[in-house]
């Protein structure tokens, strides 16, 4: 196969190029240049997609003996993923970058590009496996489905953040990495292969804030709104310079003028756009039991093998969170904005409603992503609209 490996510059990319090369595939790197600053260097381990990315995604496609080009997606980076991230805080919604990344460049631009000059797939650095089976179609009859599924590398599995790919992307990807165990095997693999990467820090923080001040970034792209912080009575306990910087959840940086009455700790618990006001309470209001979603998108044989109405399964709301048992069920959007049967959908299309069944999620936000799961394999995903506080919180 004409295989495109997307190279970030890491160890992990460089690794998965390397094994595509050995199993026999015609191979071709590239490196996505995101930034719009050109003189972005990579601080530490914060950020990526820096010049210096650049370099060692070069060296280690010289390595490995594999065409390399730059692409440059620094506008389609910009229009989509900053801007999303910035609206849905506009918007008192908790965005997830990574999430939007996936969705929007790795597995839509680059993807489709990748397509149209003849490739075959896209291989990435991504921890998460896929997994094709058979199994019977509507008609009876055999047919194949590519599942995605957790890596076993629990602390690196990626399955979350790539479920916005959905069952027609993914049927063009390929993931390398998906039977390693743990990253010291892969940095063995790198060593073992003479890429020079293979003792370079990993990213972490957003990539586009190398510098880890989401607020600062947040401040200078939106400016200072100040308003007021209320508790749940709506007594006034402290200011802020923008309600946007705020998130369902939060403990730390609200710059409360007093403390509760019975000296808890307080959490963000609503963010409210519309008057620019902070409501925080105890963490008990964090606790939600029900969670609506909206723009839902299922993998391929999951919903012709389950009755209609409700399915058990488990949910996770975060990237590294743990998953929680629960029953879900598709639904479709109602006209009036709300959800057919009060969902909280925004009334586009395919939603989901989400029953836990065991212990209630703590800090649940829209703009979150929700990932459906039956032990390590991905049912579906989709866009926290909505989430309902535990009926002990009430």
């Amino acid at each position: 196969m004409r295989v495109l490996a997307a190279m970030s510059g890491g160890v992990d990319s460089a690794v998965a190029a390397a094994l595509a090369v050995e199993a026999g595939h015609d191979v071709v790197g590239v490196h996505m240049a995101l930034s719009r600053n050109r003189d972005q260097f990579r601080t530490g381990s914060r950020g990526c997609c820096s010049i210096e990315d650049a370099g060692d995604a070069r060296r280690a496609a010289d390595v490995l003996g594999i065409p390399y080009y730059v692409w440059d997606l620094s506008e389609r980076f910009e229009d989509t993923v900053v801007a999303d991230f910035l609206s849905e805080y506009e918007a008192g919604r908790t965005p997830n970058p990574c999430v939007r990344c996936n969705e929007h460049i790795k597995f839509e631009a680059l993807l489709d590009k990748a397509t149209a000059l003849g490739f075959d797939a896209v291989a990435t650095g991504h921890y998460a496996q896929i997994v094709t089976r058979e199994v019977a179609g509507p008609d009876g009859g055999p047919r194949t489905v590519r599942e995605l599924h957790r890596s076993p590398n629990d602390a690196k599995d990626q399955s979350y953040v790539l479920a916005v790919a959905g069952p027609e992307r993914l049927a063009r990807a390929m993931f390398p990495l998906g039977g390693f165990a743990s990253k010291d095997e892969v940095r063995a693999e790198a060593a073992r292969r003479g890429l020079s990467v293979s003792a370079k820090p990993d990213s972490y923080d957003i990539c586009f804030v190398a510098d880890g001040d989401t607020r600062g970034f947040l401040q200078s792209r939106l400016g200072s709104r100040p308003g007021e912080v209320v508790d749940v009575d709506g007594a006034v306990v402290g200011e802020h310079d923008g309600a946007y910087a705020f998130t369902v959840g939060q403990r730390k940086g609200l710059g409360l003028g007093r403390p509760a009455a019975d000296g808890k700790a307080r959490y963000v618990v609503d963010v409210q756009p519309a008057t620019n006001t902070v409501v925080v309470g105890p963490a008990e209001l964090l606790s939600v039991d029900r969670i609506a979603g909206e723009k839902a998108l299922w993998f391929d044989g999951v919903l012709e093998h389950e009755p209609d109405g409700w399915f058990d399964a488990e949910v996770q709301v975060r990237a590294h969170g743990a998953p929680v048992p629960a029953r879900v069920r598709a639904v479709e959007g109602g006209p009036d904005g709300s959800g057919s049967d009060g969902s909280g959908s925004d009334g586009s299309g395919p939603a989901l409603e989400v029953e836990l069944t065991g212990t209630p999620l703590r800090g649940v936000a829209a703009g979150q992503s929700i990932v459906v799961y039956r032990g390590t394999r991905v049912l579906g995903q989709a866009t926290v609209s909505r989430a309902w506080r535990a009926a002990a919180a009430r």
